[in-house]
């Protein structure tokens, strides 16, 4: 008979220590908890992600500040003041934004 064996090595070999801002950690651990699992599960998930695909598993750039015309469209739609529309079909829509 063969037999196959697989050793592994103990789950939780090594401890690590990281500091991030308290509310950071609170609102990561009610999003952990709501998927089912704990914080330490979750920095798991990354670090095995990370090493499987050699990269940080989702896109890390810079936030880019909105400009003062979409700043103020996006307060025009938070109060709902001088919104348009709404159009009966594209062409007419495209007809505004062309004006």
């Amino acid at each position: 008979m063969c037999y196959n064996v697989i050793i592994m090595a103990s789950l939780n070999d090594t401890t690590m220590t990281i500091r991030v801002n308290s509310v950071t950690k609170k609102r990561a651990q009610t999003l952990f908890n709501e998927l089912g699992m704990d914080m330490s599960t979750a920095i798991n998930v990354f670090l095995k992600r990370s090493v499987e695909e050699e990269r940080i598993p989702f896109e890390v750039g810079k936030v880019r500040e909105p400009n003062l015309k979409t700043r103020r469209a996006i307060n025009r739609a938070r109060s709902e003041k001088n919104l348009v529309g709404p159009f009966e079909t594209v062409e007419e829509a495209m007809k505004y934004l062309d004006a």
